[in-house]
């Protein structure tokens, strides 16, 4: 018949106790099965374990090897089974930029200190979906538009835009911008993750140069340097000020759209839902 682990089991209790009563006690089973299954397992070893000619059990000399072998096993087995053993996977939530704005470092605290058995991993990747579609992070951070298949989205809030310009320039003398203000620069177009394109502009007043980078520390040195502007939201100042860039309010340009996002239709990491819940909580304590 097949061995199981009841039966090793069965004989280290045996061995321990060095009675079957005391042993069936141990095991909350009855002595008649627990004698049964110590003579299942000496038939499959082919070899008697426990010499029974005395009122004392006493292991054979082929017992008390076994007995090695089969405190081993169980010791193995039990450990591969504990849950606290498990490697816990952290959580990764993907940005390409500015990450959740002033409330990135509020969410890290709350996150450690309400679950402190789940690291959160902030990661900035530079692309459309954080790295998401590719598996990089468990969920993101997304602005704009989300139109990758296959996700799951839940609009957060909507962040005004901000313009970014040179410090030290005329645009930065104005304590709010416009489009047209702009407009004569030449515009800082991060075309891998970021919100802005010249579809902003209405049709006959469009900038007529741009640069473009692809990522934020690019477009940040194009404005230090005084190359360009740029558009940004009001998340951007919280997470990357500058002494050599100066961020204004721009009064006509349409909010962005903050997503949180993850994968649908593939296994998920358990603790997303928690993550969910908290950034909803944040969100609507907001002042």
């Amino acid at each position: 018949m097949t061995m199981e682990l009841r039966h090793l089991r069965a004989f280290l209790a045996i061995a321990d106790e060095g009675t079957i009563t005391r042993a069936a006690a141990r095991l909350h089973t009855g002595q008649p099965a627990l004698s049964r299954t110590l003579r299942q397992l000496e038939d499959h070893l082919g070899v008697r374990l426990i010499d029974r000619s005395t009122h004392h059990l006493e292991l054979t000399a082929a017992g008390r090897a076994f007995r090695e072998r089969a405190a081993a096993a169980l010791a193995a087995v039990d450990a591969a089974l504990d849950p606290r053993a498990l490697p816990v996977l952290p959580l990764r939530l993907g940005h390409p930029w500015a990450a959740f704005g002033e409330h990135t470092v509020p969410l890290l605290r709350r996150w450690d200190a309400e679950h402190p058995d789940v690291p959160l991993q902030l990661r900035r990747i530079d692309d459309r979906t954080a790295g998401l579609t590719r598996g990089a992070v468990d969920v993101a951070l997304l602005r704009g538009e989300v139109t990758a298949p296959g996700l799951v989205t839940e609009l957060l809030l909507e962040e005004e835009r901000v313009a970014v310009v040179p410090a030290g320039s005329e645009p930065a003398g104005h304590e709010t911008l416009t489009l047209a203000d702009l407009a004569a620069w030449p515009i800082a177009l991060n075309t891998v993750a970021g919100t802005t394109t010249l579809d902003l502009w209405p049709a006959g007043a469009r900038p007529t140069r741009t640069i473009e980078v692809a990522n934020t520390d690019e477009w940040l040195t194009a404005i230090a340097a005084g190359r360009a502007v740029g558009i940004s939201t009001a998340a951007t100042p919280r997470l990357h000020d500058h002494p050599t860039i100066a961020y204004r309010p721009l009064a006509d340009a349409p909010a962005v759209p903050l997503f949180l996002a993850w994968r649908a239709g593939v296994p998920v990491h358990p603790a997303i839902p928690a993550l969910v819940r908290l950034v909803r909580e944040m969100v609507a304590a907001r002042p």
